[in-house]
């Protein structure tokens, strides 16, 4: 298991009801293909050797017995395979009937899971034929004593991120299903075995259970149903079935459609959710411990390109970020409603990130209804400030209506090079830096003067990189921008820009397209000489590593695994591996910046606030990482 993906399915099998033959012939016959896949765990539905509308039929013994036979076949012929089978049978114990899920591994039973929760409601009648088992105990399966019990936990040996735990249909859709349990016990995966029939609205309905489920729990949970074959004397059933991990479906079956739904699971992912949010767990009761060979398997899941912008939580795009934007604006009411005077100091550059902080302010004193002249929007042009993004400031500010000021701070930085004895021919470090620092005590001095704050505008993918002048953009009094990467600042002005009608459209269109640069250096044939991404690497890649650097601790082999699977086509593993060491890089060396940040809202699932999200500190080594 490579990376921690475990490569799973759900089987839906053509079935005859009561016949178990046929039924079992169907089994097999998936679970060969599955492994022709390199599955490593197949799941069957509820009762899927005999069906699970037998009605009445579960009370005669010859039914039973050819159960119990099946399930033993199954075990022989797949004993040469290195794959978890789980099915559903009826199995008897004394006087009572259970409604089972049997795990198979080697030619051997592990142990049955009996169903806890029997409907007896509507067209549902188990109660008629099955009884609940509550504790555990052992059963004789051929001569040898089985492990059976609803809280069975089935452990790798060798992968010790795979926990196995069972329930069966209804038990998710009670108060307190079984799984909670489970997943306190240490399940990573939790497996359904079900037989859940249709109505209108039930399909969406029940992908929202799992989704859930799945994501309360942070585990994977594989969701089998029966389908075909099924009797439709009274209902129907269409074999819908799922594979989700932490909340987020991987793979759906359509209905109605017989066959495998297949997905790698990150177990790897699940146990880092757990240890980022202290799961709540307990030493379960009954182990059975199992080895499962160590598959390399080639990745099919998609792993989007921008991990930050999470559309699977939303209906769409517009709706994400117009919930972005309320949440940067919300925060920023709230710190200007305890201000008696509500004026805003913002430095404008014609760039993106000044773009998205001057749209916010808007918004919030818009909101508050509070004149947008107590926005002072400053633009401070000196050696690098292109006419294309001087002359997008202005015109945003124009447009939007805003108090606009240009001050040159040419003459300032160049007074300042003498009093400190820089040549301001010589284009270093101290030449830039110089520049943003200036500006800086500009924005201050004027929102001094005006009993105003300055809103910083640095995003977090500068954060990350220490792309950012110490004490100089570094700093303000609020910075609405903190926590959104730059793929989501150009996101979010995307959707501004569409909203905002035709003559600002054309102005953020151009901001967006407009190469992303600090502007330190001087021009050259009035072009721009100092452009970010050929300096650091492309921001969609930092963004990336970011995400799965934080939001997982994933190793950098597994990251950039990921960023090759993501970007295939796009860039060569080379150019991810040498993007990949700035990343690192810089992120360790820049800690310093980021332990004393101004104050800004935290927008997505990461924040490098000291305050809230990130502790690191500043002289920590990244010798682990390697």
């Amino acid at each position: 298991m490579k990376d921690g993906f475990l490569k799973v399915c759900c089987a839906v099998p053509g079935i005859n009801v009561a016949d178990c033959k046929y039924n079992v012939d169907n089994i097999l016959s998936l679970i060969f293909q599955a492994n022709e896949q390199n599955v490593s765990l197949i799941v069957f539905p509820e009762l899927s050797i005999t069906a699970y509308t037998c009605g009445d039929l579960f009370l005669h013994k010859s039914l039973l017995d050819k159960a119990k036979e099946s399930l033993l076949y199954i075990a022989k012929e797949t004993f040469k395979l290195d794959m978890l089978i789980l099915v559903g049978l009826p199995f008897v114990d004394g006087f009572n009937i259970y409604n089972c899920g049997a795990v198979i591994y080697h030619g051997e039973v592990l142990g049955l899971v009996p169903k806890t929760n029997l409907p007896n409601y509507l067209q549902y009648y188990e109660q008629r034929y099955f009884s609940t088992a509550k504790s555990y105990k052992t059963v004789l399966l051929n001569g040898k004593e089985i492990p059976f019990g609803p809280n069975l936990i089935f452990a790798c040996r060798n992968i010790p991120e795979l926990k196995l735990g069972l329930e069966i249909c209804e038990d998710l859709w009670v108060a307190t299903p079984p799984s909670g349990q489970l997943a306190k016990a240490g399940a990573s995966v939790i497996a359904n075995l079900s037989a859940s029939d249709e109505s209108l609205g039930k399909p969406q309905y029940r992908l929202l259970l799992v989704k859930a489920q799945s994501a309360r729990l942070n585990c994977a949970y594989i969701y089998s149903s029966a389908g075909t074959g099924e009797s439709s004397t009274d209902v129907v059933y269409s074999g819908h079935s799922m594979i989700c991990e932490n909340g987020v479906i991987l793979s759906e079956s359509e209905k109605f459609k017989t066959g495998l739904t297949i997905a790698e699971i990150d177990l790897q992912l699940l146990e880092a959710e757990r240890l980022h949010r202290k799961f709540q767990s307990q030493e379960p009761e009954h182990i059975i411990y199992f080895d499962l060979p160590s598959k390399d398997i080639e990745l099919t899941r998609k792993f989007s390109k921008c991990p930050f912008i999470p559309l699977d939580s939303y209906n769409n795009l517009d709706e994400l970020c117009e919930d972005a934007l309320l949440f940067q604006t919300e925060a920023l009411k709230t710190k200007l409603k305890v201000m008696a005077n509500q004026k805003v100091v913002l430095g404008i550059s014609g760039g993106l990130d000044s773009t998205l902080a001057l749209c916010v302010i808007v918004r919030a004193l818009d909101s508050l209804n509070v004149d947008r002249k107590n926005i002072m929007a400053v633009t401070l042009p000196c050696f690098g400030t292109s006419y294309q993004t001087k002359n997008n400031a202005i015109l945003l500010a124009e447009k939007l209506g805003v108090t606009l000021r240009e001050i040159s701070i040419e003459k300032a930085v160049i007074q300042h090079f003498e009093d400190i004895g820089h040549d301001k021919n010589t284009h270093d470090i101290v030449f830039e830096n110089a520049q943003a620092r200036e500006r800086t005590q500009i924005l201050m001095d004027i929102a001094n003067k005006e009993s105003a704050i300055v809103v910083g505008t640095g995003d977090l993918s500068e954060l990350a990189l220490g792309f950012v002048t110490y004490n100089g953009d570094h700093m303000s009094m609020y910075n609405v921008n903190c926590a959104i990467p730059k793929t989501l600042v150009k996101t979010l002005l995307s959707y501004e820009a569409d909203r905002l009608g035709k003559e600002l459209c054309d102005i953020i269109r151009n901001v967006i397209n407009t190469p992303i640069s600090p502007e330190l250096l001087p021009l050259k044939d009035e072009k721009i000489q100092q452009i970010t991404e050929d300096i650091v690497g492309p921001y969609e890649l930092h963004d990336f590593f970011l995400y799965y650097f934080l939001r997982f601790g994933f190793s950098l082999d597994k990251i950039l695994r990921l960023a090759s699977t993501a970007f295939k086509g796009k860039y060569n593993d080379d150019k991810i591996k040498k993007c990949l060491d700035t990343f690192v890089d810089r992120f360790f060396a820049n800690q310093f910046k980021r332990s004393c940040l101004p104050d800004g809202p935290k927008i997505g699932e990461i924040s490098l606030s000291p305050r809230s999200n990130f502790k690191m500190p500043s002289d920590a080594s990244f010798a682990f990482l390697k």
